[in-house]
């Protein structure tokens, strides 16, 4: 809401609207990070759920064939009466394709008198042959096994009725019997099914039909839900991390603030400088508030000075004297008042004095007012960049204090013991390390490490503190190069047996042949000759890991690279 006259808007509503759109954003970014993890898992178990299914429908396809040759190859062997299931059939046919004996049902051998129309059936190989396949007849799909015996006797030939649905039952999908000429494969796909056709082949293996199955997208659906429940529950949780926000911002800064432009609103309509009350409040709030008290405890001594001296002067000057006066002695108080204004860290101090002094006068445009707001609006945003910027390196300290008493901790507790060696992924302490280059004081450096994981065998603790001495000494080699922009890189290689680490700097370099003595404790190639331990310690430290490490540069200003061989887990 913008203020009565015209004026700006308010710093609430202002916060507010960032913190909508800084919502609005984060939960856009929170979805296309959960569909680009979610989806291609899902599309992954979804490909390894078809290849299994449709692994599961050529398995019983070639039961029901396999299935049907095998009772042939009974009777024929047995040479028992058959005992055939209604539609099922079973006949002897002579070399010349006579029928030399049937048996079933009246439908089931018509039905294998149509499939026997076909010639092409009865071919196969000279000799004892056990075939079986496929066929339809009056539109029915069938399975037939046929026994070939030696020289001229009579084939068996045995015709079992097929269901295709039988086939999908585990799978839960719907098929269908397509002709022949359809094609096969994955053949289409929906929003809910894939259609997967899968050939039917005869005796002969000409294929007879295609079978079509529809299968469900389970997997692919499922993929959906999960991922508008995450999107729907991560802007939620956004939407409901905004209001506490909001709220909390409400409660904690402008609350307090609108107290504060109260209290000097009634200061300057009432001329009784009496102090804010603070709440006790140790925070931005509480230091202005603080500036602010002593501003006016000194504006109220100086008040108390200028009444008595114009007591004791008001004895023999006129009224008129006594006011000139002090006026004269408030106008330099006003200005050393105006440059010394308490202002928060991150903005000049006098010019957000002169703008709030401004901002209080009642002529003031409206025009030059909304300038003036949207200056302490952006002189306020600055501080808060300054102190998240503030906030994250005492973050970083505070997880570098952590690691060094977790240093000396494990230094106290293995001081006579050979440090424990376990699987480490030296990537992955490299990048932690990583840090300590954002903080270089004159130079701009750029850290590359490999894209993926590269295990070693070796102390945890040890390695993480001897990756923190080397790629410090890089950046300490940068800088003192002088350079305004530098690189350090980190690559992997070794054999079967031992990994080797890589890592190059572009600094000042050492002069060939000195690498003995770099290790050699208490050297140091500094001017000031501080150090001379680090790498006497990580010689040492490479040992007692079973590792080495090794050091090269190609002479003054060429760069350096450390080299660590250490074993694979």
């Amino acid at each position: 809401m913008r203020r009565r006259g015209g004026g700006p808007r308010s710093l609430g509503r202002r916060l507010v609207w960032l913190l909508s759109v800084s919502g609005l954003v984060g939960a856009l970014a929170i979805t296309l990070l959960l569909a680009a993890i979610i989806t291609p898992s899902f599309d992954t178990l979804e490909a390894r759920g078809l290849t299994r299914d449709i692994a599961r429908l050529h398995a019983e396809i070639e039961d029901s064939a396999s299935d049907v040759e095998h009772d042939a190859h009974d009777l024929a062997v047995s040479g028992a009466r058959p005992r055939l299931s209604p539609g099922e059939a079973m006949a002897r046919i002579a070399p010349d394709g006579r029928w030399l004996a049937q048996a079933g049902d009246a439908a089931a051998r018509v039905r294998l008198a149509g499939v026997l129309r076909d010639r092409s059936i009865l071919r196969g190989p000279s000799g004892t042959t056990v075939t079986g396949g496929f066929a339809v007849s009056d539109g029915r799909l069938v399975a037939i096994g046929m026994v070939r015996p030696r020289g001229q006797g009579a084939a068996l030939l045995l015709m079992r009725p097929v269901d295709p649905e039988r086939w999908a039952g585990p799978i839960r999908a719907t098929v269908r019997l397509v002709p022949a000429a359809a094609g096969t494969g994955v053949r289409d796909w929906s929003w809910r099914t894939v259609g997967v056709q899968l050939p039917l082949t005869g005796p002969d293996g000409r294929t007879v039909a295609v079978a079509r199955f529809d299968l469900p997208r389970d997997m692919a659906m499922l993929g959906r839900r999960m991922l508008l429940l995450s999107a729907v529950g991560a802007t939620l949780l956004l939407l409901g991390l905004l209001l506490v926000l909001r709220r909390a911002i409400a409660r904690h800064v402008l609350d307090p603030l609108a107290r504060v432009e109260r209290h000097m609103q009634h200061v300057r309509l009432s001329s009784v400088l009496t102090p804010i009350d603070d709440d006790g409040r140790r925070d931005e709030i509480g230091a202005l508030t603080t500036s602010l008290n002593a501003m006016l405890g000194q504006l109220r001594d100086l008040h108390e000075r200028i009444e008595a001296q114009g007591f004791a002067l008001g004895r023999s000057e006129s009224a008129v004297a006594v006011m000139h006066n002090v006026r004269n002695a408030l106008n330099p108080v006003s200005t050393i008042l105006s440059r010394s204004t308490g202002a928060r860290p991150g903005a000049e101090r006098a010019t957000l004095d002169r703008a709030v002094a401004e901002l209080a006068l009642p002529d003031l445009p409206p025009e030059r007012r909304q300038r003036l707001a949207a200056f302490m609006a952006a002189a306020l945003e600055a501080d808060a960049r300054d102190r998240a910027r503030i906030a994250a390196d005492a973050a970083a300290g505070r997880d570098a204090l952590a690691h060094v008493l977790e240093v000396i901790g494990a230094q106290q507790a293995q001081a006579h013991e050979r440090p424990p060696l376990e699987p480490c992924d030296i990537v992955e302490l490299a990048a932690r390390q990583a840090s300590i280059v954002h903080y270089a004081p004159t130079a701009s450096i750029a850290l590359s490490l490999p894209a993926g994981p590269v295990m070693v065998r070796a102390n945890r603790l040890l390695l993480s503190q001897l990756l923190a001495n080397l790629i410090g000494n890089a950046v300490d080699a940068i800088v003192a190069g002088g350079m305004a922009s530098g690189r350090i890189s980190v690559t992997a290689g070794g054999d079967e047996a031992r990994v080797t680490i890589t890592i190059r700097d572009d600094g000042v370099g050492f002069a060939p042949g000195s690498e003995v003595a770099l290790f050699r404790r208490g050297y140091s190639t500094r001017a000031d000759r501080r150090g001379g331990l680090g790498l006497h310690w990580c010689a040492n430290a490479m040992a007692a890991m079973e590792g080495t490490l090794d050091l090269r540069s190609a002479g003054h200003g060429l760069g350096a690279e450390a080299v660590l061989t250490l074993p694979r887990p």
